[in-house]
């Protein structure tokens, strides 16, 4: 058995975002397509055939460039090593995907020792992607599709210089506009009396859906964000966005990291308070 190569950070970001050109290649080409197949997993949710392309796809890649590299991906799960381990959900949300809503994207973390240290969001959809890694910032770009390519292999381009990202500086929670996912997961979970509460403390309540409400987050325009029913892979390509961004990444109880089942991202200054509206004695 080989000893496991050391790469810099650096390289790994920029596989991700090779990766994540090449995710979109195959997601935005099957996007509204009249042929898309559909298909229900034992829990209930979808999958279409394009999610299974797009993480095969990225496996693929991770075989060659990262050999020794463990993966967890929605669609194939786990193999190889959790020491560095690239954490892939090939179209978060796919029942958004599947009924022509443009908000959904390929997100792609890298998880050393169980800590996600970089994390790429990649919305074609949206003409968006979002990137970090530790302690190089959080950015974003407008892409394209390169129109010199046919529709069904073009690639990303970007339209602009990469904008640095800043989380707000709201202190209170009075001022604070907040997104909650969806009703039926904080009623599930039974927090829903603690979100009602939290509503009525907060200036602005909505439910954008997915990985856009922490990419608003980290861009400074929400301040609050956080849901139930998660997986590792819904999260951790979110963590780096929203920390190098100023904010903070926990569960709704508090735990960091991915690996609890929930989120709640903030810009910071309002998570001590968040935390204890939504954890009362």
């Amino acid at each position: 058995m080989t000893e496991p190569q050391n790469y810099a950070l650096s390289d790994d970001l920029q596989l991700a975002l090779a990766l994540a050109d090449a995710a979109d290649v195959i997601s935005r080409a099957r996007f509204t397509a009249l042929d898309l197949v559909v298909t229900t997993k034992p829990d209930r949710t979808p999958v279409t055939d394009a999610d299974r392309a797009v993480e095969r796809a990225i496996r693929d890649r991770l075989a060659k460039e990262r050999p020794d590299d463990g993966i967890l991906g929605e669609e194939f799960g786990t193999a190889g090593s959790t020491t560095r381990q690239w954490i892939i959900d090939p179209i978060d949300g796919t029942a958004g995907f599947l009924r022509g809503i443009p908000i959904w994207a390929t997100l792609i973390a890298l998880a050393i020792d169980g800590v996600p240290v970089l994390g790429v969001v990649s919305a074609p959809a949206l003409g968006k992607r979002w990137w970090a890694a530790t302690g190089s910032g959080a950015w974003s770009t407008s892409t394209t599709a390169d129109s010199s390519s046919s529709s069904s292999s073009s690639s990303s381009k970007a339209d602009a210089a990469p904008t640095r990202l800043r989380v707000s500086g709201i202190a209170t929670l009075a001022e604070a506009s907040i997104s909650y996912g969806s009703l039926q997961q904080w009623d599930q979970a039974g927090h829903l009396d603690e979100l009602v509460t939290l509503s009525r403390q907060v200036w602005r309540t909505r439910a954008y859906g997915d990985m856009w409400s922490y990419m608003l987050l980290a861009e400074g325009h929400l301040d609050v964000a956080g849901e139930f029913d998660l997986q590792p892979y819904d999260m951790a390509a979110l963590a780096p966005i929203v920390q190098e961004a100023g904010g903070i990444f926990t569960s709704i109880d508090g735990q960091p990291g991915p690996w609890h089942g929930s989120a709640l991202a903030t810009n910071g200054l309002l998570h001590a308070a968040t935390l204890a509206v939504l954890n009362p004695a």
